[in-house]
């Protein structure tokens, strides 16, 4: 099974470099520089520095040429996923999404928005907790990877799994997306705590409350309890949570220090996909009606509402209740 690789960030990238463990892989970049630093130099300097790349990498910036391929892992930005998939080639290839949001504006998670614009393609989803740097180094990683069609399912863990990542399979699509989604908001608010000089009780405060509130909302949509108590639920979440190697972390540490989001993100290369779902979730929450309190919060800070102190004492200040 040849795979291609769609985004040559860092993530996509580390992907690439496990899934080259079994044959060739093609990459398809945004950047000639990219592709030609992968061809060429066998590295992504822009993207992920200082990791040799295997020889069985072939980048390209023809996404065309994808359509070659017998599974596409699609590892573009959350918010750039349904301009991608118009672009593809019309392929029977399964598509595996590996980005972790909701689309702004429609509200929609990335298999429905797969549905939408690739409804030919059969669709599984990879998530988990995975620092690319650590994958593509080779060090041990577990994933969920979701699909509705166990055979399917199969198929694609016996092409995926390596030594070092090990893929456990799920039915539930929808499960494996909220996890990696509301994930990446709380991840930026435990950043917050961190920045602002809270303590670790706070931080593992927010993580059991905030996975008390990704928990509610994944039931709200469909999902099943057991999957969000799993690697790409509550597995991710303690991840993103406890290390400025997360991209949403950091970016909550820079809000916590008192520094403003535009800033911050003006700043970045690579994308805390955090601040863009942060909204969006909070808006589909409110009409599920599913009580948030936390991602509430993060939302008022990113958009400059309330100050960090405001925000803190609204938290601490909500009403007793039961566990």
């Amino acid at each position: 099974m040849k795979i291609g690789v769609v985004g040559a960030g860092a993530w996509g990238t580390a992907l690439a470099q496990v899934m080259a463990q079994g044959g060739e892989v093609l990459l398809w970049a945004l950047e000639a520089e990219v592709a030609d630093g992968v061809n060429r130099d066998h590295v992504n300097a822009l993207y992920l520095p200082g990791v040799p790349l295997s020889p069985a990498i072939r980048a390209t910036t023809d996404l065309a040429g994808m359509a070659a391929c017998d599974a596409l892992l699609i590892v573009t930005p959350a918010q750039h996923l349904r301009a991608t998939l118009g672009r593809l080639p019309r392929t029977d290839a399964p598509l595996i999404l590996c980005a972790k949001g909701i689309e702004a504006g429609s509200g929609k998670l990335m298999s429905q928005v797969a549905e939408e614009v690739a409804s030919h393609a059969p669709l599984a989803v990879i998530s988990g907790p995975t620092f690319a740097h650590e994958v593509a180094a080779g060090l041990p990683t577990a994933v969920t990877l979701a699909c509705a069609d166990a055979a399917l399912a199969e198929r694609l863990a016996a092409r995926i799994a390596r030594p070092t990542f090990r893929p456990y399979l799920s039915d539930d699509v929808i499960g494996a997306e909220v996890g990696g989604a509301v994930k990446n908001v709380l991840a930026i608010a435990c950043g917050v705590a961190e920045g602002a000089g809270l303590g670790l009780n706070a931080r593992a405060a927010l993580i059991s409350r905030g996975f008390a509130e990704m928990t509610r909302f994944g039931l709200a949509l469909g999902a099943k309890a057991e999957t969000l108590a799993g690697l790409s639920g509550l597995g991710d979440l303690v991840l993103t949570c406890s290390s400025t190697n997360s991209r949403n972390f950091s970016l909550g540490k820079g809000l916590g220090e008192g520094q403003a989001a535009a800033e911050l993100l003006a700043e970045r290369r690579t994308v805390a996909e955090g601040a863009y779902t942060a909204p969006v979730l909070r808006d589909v929450a409110r009409k599920a009606g599913v009580e948030m309190p936390i991602v509430e919060g993060v939302c008022a800070l990113i958009e400059g509402r309330v100050p960090l102190g405001h925000m803190i004492d609204a938290l601490l200040a909500r009403p007793l209740r039961s566990e």
